[in-house]
């Protein structure tokens, strides 16, 4: 049971690993892109390249959906990234549970984007949890987990490709050894939640510090990405890093957001408590993503120019 890309490694690593995978349950095929044509998720895509079925119901809780579930026959529910919270009559259903690949060290980052805010929220370390689901959000025993260090420049893009494949291996470890594992308890306490991604987000606030400005752009990726205005229109920012000052190129008296400094290949601004964002990689609204450099040929900004808000 599985959804977007991040989903699909696992899939095909119980395939490798000779499991008999009896079903697949993906999200309903749904408008995308600008033509809002009808997509298929990934996972329907790989499962349909491996023939296997596929099963796509509006309504998990409805009886038809439970008999079909139940007409498998299977003894596990491999759950990755689904998108829907399991109600206690499709868990009972599968005799050694419903196993789901989580991408955070539970119980930090339960909900639904946990690789998003551990960048977000600056961690070092996280990683994948298989656990045995509950009617709780993220809340199930534990049973294996696995870590790994967050590269300094990592997006949350970057890291979910990582962690798909370390899933993947994950899972298959847990399959491998179910029957001699432990489960573990969930320290509530120590909980902390992941909510899902909104766009407002996304719209910078320039009062905040360069560090935590960089970690949104880093994680707000692929969505909602950060943004700000400039010269009235949308202007995202996909790579930044916070930086100490030019010597001397920036007034104290320089309010937050004003382009401080033009270089090459890169502009300055400033943030919060007098820190200095620099900036690599943008996009104005309605044209292509482009270095710094071919936005600072083009539309020349200038030391003194300010950035804002974009207004809702």
């Amino acid at each position: 049971m599985g959804t977007p890309e991040a989903a699909v490694p696992t899939l095909l690593r119980l395939l490798a690993d000779g499991h008999e995978v009896v079903a697949v349950y993906t999200q309903p095929d749904r408008p995308s892109g600008r033509g809002n044509k009808i997509t298929m998720s990934p996972v329907k895509l790989a499962a349909l390249a491996n023939d296997l079925p596929v099963f796509q119901p509006v309504k998990i809780r409805s009886q038809e959906t439970l008999d079909t579930m139940r007409s498998h026959q299977a003894d596990a529910a491999v759950v990755v990234a689904y998108g829907r919270i399991l109600p206690p009559a499709v868990l009972e259903i599968f005799p050694k549970g419903a196993i789901n690949v989580h991408f955070s060290l539970l119980p930090k980052y339960r909900g639904a984007a946990p690789v998003n805010w551990a960048i977000v929220n600056g961690e070092k370390e996280t990683g994948v949890t298989t656990m045995l689901m509950d009617e709780g959000l993220d809340t199930g025993a534990i049973l294996l987990t696995s870590r790994t260090e967050i590269g300094e420049e990592e997006t949350a893009v970057e890291l979910m490709s990582r962690l798909s494949q370390d899933g993947a291996e994950l899972l298959s470890e847990t399959l491998g050894t179910f029957d001699h594992i432990t489960p573990r308890s969930q320290d509530n306490d120590a909980a902390t939640y992941a909510p899902l991604l909104k766009k407002e987000f996304g719209n910078i606030d320039w009062s905040e510090s360069a560090n935590a400005i960089s970690g949104k752009v880093q994680g707000f990726q692929p969505f909602p990405t950060t943004f700000t205005a400039f010269r009235g229109k949308k202007l995202t920012i996909w790579s930044a890093k916070a930086v100490g000052p030019q010597d001397g190129s920036i007034p104290e008296s320089a309010p937050i957001g004003t382009i401080a400094f033009v270089g090459k290949d890169s502009f300055d601004v400033v943030c919060g408590g007098g820190t200095v964002l620099r900036i690599f990689e943008v996009q104005m609204e309605g044209r292509k993503r482009v270095s710094s450099r071919d936005l600072i040929n083009s539309a020349k900004p200038a030391a003194g120019e300010m950035l804002g808000e974009l207004a809702s």
